[in-house]
């Protein structure tokens, strides 16, 4: 990976995006914001299965919010790729946050897809029953962990580096 990197910053895309000053700034910020954007989706579909939130179903609280996660993602996943192209030994070359956010991202994408499926396939299993509450409840605090995982570890990729 340390040789691609090497080769991706000698691009002349990854040159031209450095020589502009600001676009990278204005690419982390929409980053940031589309990470706002998840987190806060997620935290709301969370606190809806932990049975904190109770005004709407499961389904149509999924419905809400989901679309919101999605396109959240996609936002990242582009102003992540420029990113990297732009600085590609930030996160390329030996970066274990790096590396461990691309799994967890990955994880929890998978989750969420999981549960979006689950959902449409049998929406009364997601609503409140004492029984399955427990269940629910580390099912919510895993994905919503996760997530926040991920979060931090992209914040870490800026200060750590294996030389």
């Amino acid at each position: 990976m340390q040789a691609f990197a090497q080769w991706l910053g000698t691009t002349q895309i990854s040159h031209g995006l450095q020589q502009v000053i600001w676009l990278i700034a204005l690419l982390q910020a929409v980053h940031i914001l589309a990470i706002a954007m998840v987190l806060s989706s997620v935290a709301m579909v969370e606190l809806r299965i932990l049975g904190w939130t109770g005004s709407q179903t499961m389904a149509d609280t999924a419905r809400r919010f989901m679309p919101w996660i999605w396109t959240g993602l996609a936002v990242l996943a582009s102003t992540g790729a420029v990113l990297i192209v732009a600085e590609p030994r930030r996160t390329l070359d030996n970066n274990p946050a790096f590396d461990i956010k691309m799994i967890m991202l990955a994880t929890a994408v998978v989750v969420t897809s999981a549960f979006q499926l689950s959902l449409r396939s049998n929406s009364a299993h997601w609503e409140e029953r004492p029984v399955r509450r427990t269940l629910l409840s580390a099912f919510a605090i895993f994905t919503l962990g996760l997530w926040l995982a991920v979060a931090v570890a992209g914040r870490w990729i800026a200060y750590v580096r294996v030389e």
